[in-house]
């Protein structure tokens, strides 16, 4: 078993920043890629992926973000951060992050992470 813990989620103005921490903790030798989801507010919105990262370091993200969000990660620490710039309101979501034990590069899709984090609330005002 692995066990997440988020942090780093609050409420921002539009244009501002929050950078969110994941810490693992248990069985760390199963944890290879790691990497944050997120799910809107209201009914029927889907958990998306937001930013992988490989065992490696490798990363990969999802076209609305390229370019503002930042995956990476401590693997003394057990921990990967997701630092948010340039936010807007649009990314107003529960983040989540997860662990997966695909070896080489990204999982392909959220059915390939085993361990997930309760998540945190962003929330982005305009």
């Amino acid at each position: 078993q692995v066990q997440l813990v988020e942090s780093g989620g609050g409420l921002v103005q539009a244009g501002g920043s929050l950078r969110l921490s994941c810490a693992a903790s248990g069985k760390i030798s199963s944890i290879n890629a790691m990497g944050w989801y997120r799910q809107p507010p209201g009914p029927q919105r889907k958990r998306d992926m937001v930013a992988d990262i490989s065992n490696g370091g490798n990363t990969h993200y999802a076209e609305s973000v390229k370019g503002r969000f930042t995956i990476s990660r401590e693997n003394d620490k057990n921990t990967v951060y997701l630092q948010m710039n340039s936010l807007k309101p649009e990314d107003t979501a529960v983040y989540y992050c997860a662990t997966s034990r695909v070896q080489v590069g990204v999982p392909l899709s959220k059915y390939e992470y085993e361990y997930w984090g309760p998540g945190t609330q962003v929330t982005v005002s305009s």
